[in-house]
């Protein structure tokens, strides 16, 4: 198998854009555990293996229950999920699958009796994300396990390197995907 890219040292300024956006989103005032939630649900269904990794361990320090983690992808068929959770979860599968979806009018009437406007943009900004993080991650095959939850590690700052790219610290992960 061929190696593959490091994308953040080949091209760090538009990772540096991505990671502005996530810096927003980490403060835009929806709950982390469900931006964390909607992230792992649309990187099942994109298949990143990274990205289920990174979130599921984000949300296991958070304190999620090991029971939702593992019905996620059957949300529909449990009731361990909020009125609120089911209207995100709606959301997001929908705009990840926006090729096929079109984004139902129903679940917009769910997610806009669910959220503000300003929070339904947030959420939609959040998915446009993590699917963005997940063609990334699949593409340039980031291997799965490497991952170190937020609260588990602390770290320095992104300091730049020789030549210009950034390294990749544990705080860039905190807010990356």
């Amino acid at each position: 198998m061929a190696e593959r890219i490091e994308f953040d040292k080949v091209a760090p300024e538009p990772l540096r854009a991505f990671l502005a956006v996530e810096r927003y989103l980490a403060g835009c005032g929806l709950d982390p555990k469900l931006l964390d939630l909607i992230k792992l649900r649309a990187s099942q269904i994109n298949g990143c293996a990274y990205c289920i990794d990174m979130h599921s361990k984000d949300l296991r320090v958070a304190g999620e229950s090991e029971q939702r983690l593992y019905e996620l992808s059957v949300w529909r068929e449990t009731e361990f999920y909020s009125e609120r959770e089911q209207a995100a979860l709606a959301w997001t599968e929908a705009v990840t699958e926006v090729g096929t979806s079109r984004v139902p009018d129903d679940v917009f009437e769910r997610a806009r009796g669910s959220f503000s406007e300003k929070e339904l943009v947030d959420l939609t900004f959040a998915v446009t994300m993590i699917n963005s993080w997940n063609r990334l991650a699949i593409s340039f095959r980031q291997e799965p396990g490497t991952y170190q939850p937020r609260q588990a590690v602390r770290s320095r700052r992104a300091q730049p390197e020789a030549g210009g790219g950034i390294t990749s610290t544990t705080e860039d992960q905190e807010i990356m995907h």
